[in-house]
């Protein structure tokens, strides 16, 4: 009788233990999850960020002033447009040598 309920106060013992560990990784997992979605909440926000600093970067008048500025372009105009034309070949309707 002393051995079964050694056995059975070890099983208990073996089972608890088990139960405290299993509790211990929800938690420590539950903690990883809520890290993770927060990241992600963070990452998602400064892809947000990203996506409209980009679209402002691109907008026609920014590009156009820094390629008048930091280029130093102008825009094309006929004055300083150079037609190039082969010996022998027409240039087509429109265009002035």
């Amino acid at each position: 009788m002393i051995r079964l309920n050694l056995v059975l106060l070890i099983a208990l013992m073996a089972s608890a233990l088990y139960l405290v560990r299993v509790q211990y990784d929800s938690r420590r997992l539950y903690a990883e999850i809520e890290r993770a979605q927060n990241d992600f909440r963070k990452l998602e926000i400064e892809h947000e960020r990203l996506q409209v600093e980009k679209r402002a970067h691109a907008t026609a008048a920014r590009v156009e002033r820094l390629a008048r500025e930091q280029l130093h372009m102008k825009p094309a105009t006929p004055a300083i447009t150079q037609y190039v034309t082969l010996k022998g070949v027409a240039a087509p309707a429109g265009v002035q040598p």
